[in-house]
């Protein structure tokens, strides 16, 4: 029942950031860099904000973790903490394009239990909690049975496919760029497509809540050596990403796993 009261705060939340959002979407925007290719709009902070005292107001006791907040190290403490990316896919809502989510995450001893990720500009609410199954906009979705490379629908660089490092080269693949890292895990998990592939560094408030929603949807998310994905560890950060149905997935690995990255 507590988990049942956690989502639907979570869900309320995530809606008013997303009618915040949806007052500036393609509007001007102040839009600072926090470092090299890593901009933040005001929108991003005032979010942050909003959540922020939204959800700890309401849970006084549970830590804290977010993109656009200091680390009070409440996280480490707390057996509960909320891990928040008020706006995943910040270039994305800056050039309005649809493809960013407000992510709302919770962490029990570590452990994602549940998950909340919004894209206010399509009105898709991805949502699960632990052992309660995955839903978007209310109907529980499933990845799909795909079982091949050859063919499948990726979301990726489609750069990256291309590199000539890649020996053999990988096969003909449906390959889709979406910025939000969120909104891709979620799109493989209610099996709009059939998986994806991120070989750069990934932030804890990046994937926290759309695990949970890949987790209980079905399917399987690993760095791209095949290992759990370790959360709210000192340095809240994931090496990479591998994310598909249990028939594809072990086949992906298969594939990237010698990777060694920088």
């Amino acid at each position: 029942m507590a988990l049942a009261a956690d989502l639907a705060l979570a869900v309320a939340a995530a809606n008013e950031a997303g009618a915040m959002a949806m007052r500036f979407y393609g509007q001007e925007l102040d839009v600072s860099n926090k470092s090299p290719n890593d901009p933040v709009s005001n929108v991003d902070i005032a979010i942050d904000a909003f959540l922020k005292a939204q959800l700890r107001e309401a849970r006084p006791n549970y830590g804290w973790l977010s993109e656009e907040s200091v680390d009070d190290h409440s996280r480490h403490s707390a057996r509960f903490c909320w891990v928040v990316d008020p706006i995943d896919g910040t270039r994305a809502f800056i050039k309005a394009k649809p493809h960013f989510t407000i992510c709302i995450g919770l962490l029990d001893h570590n452990v994602p239990v549940l998950g909340v990720v919004f894209n206010p500009a399509t009105g898709e609410m991805f949502e699960a909690i632990q052992g309660g199954g995955a839903r978007l906009n209310g109907v529980e979705i499933a990845p799909s049975t795909c079982d091949a490379i050859e063919g499948c629908a990726m979301l990726g660089d489609p750069a990256m496919f291309r590199h000539p490092a890649w020996q053999p080269p990988w096969p003909q693949m449906d390959v889709v760029s979406r910025n939000s890292i969120a909104y891709r895990m979620c799109l493989v998990a209610c099996g709009q497509y059939d998986a994806a592939i991120a070989l750069s560094a990934k932030q804890d408030w990046d994937l926290v809540a759309a695990s949970v929603i890949v987790d209980e949807a079905g399917a399987i998310a690993t760095t791209h050596e095949g290992a759990a994905l370790m959360y709210n560890q000192p340095n809240p950060r994931q090496i990479s990403l591998v994310v598909a149905g249990r028939g594809l997935h072990s086949l992906l690995i298969g594939r990237v796993h010698h990777v060694k990255l920088a």
